[in-house]
């Protein structure tokens, strides 16, 4: 058979040269994944109703024009349009999914 080389490296020349690979930390993630920002621009293309609840309960309906960081801008039918800041929205939904929950339960 004759001399066979070793497919494996030999560990005393892994010990001298150190670990092979840097050892890779888990990231953290990034900041914003973008998809807000898909969202709002998807509602604002197709102008979707919108149903803003805010943190006193209050219902706001409309559709959004513009967002940023820190606020919306909802445009309303036969009222005036306004500019909320998101801190004061609990949550929002389209109204096509209320009209849905409506029918089912008469249903």
């Amino acid at each position: 058979m004759g001399n066979r080389k070793l497919i494996r490296p030999d560990m005393a020349d892994l010990k001298k040269n150190g670990p092979g690979r840097a050892v890779r930390r888990k990231q953290a993630p990034p900041e914003q994944t973008n998809a807000e920002e898909f969202y709002y621009l998807k509602q604002m293309a197709a102008r979707t109703p919108m149903v803003l609840v805010l943190t006193d309960g209050e219902e706001l309906r409309g559709w959004i024009e513009w967002y940023d960081k820190n606020a919306l801008k909802i445009n309303r039918h036969r009222e005036p349009n306004l500019l909320i800041p998101k801190r004061n929205i609990r949550y929002m939904y389209k109204e096509e999914e209320l009209r849905r929950r409506r029918r089912a339960s008469t249903a």
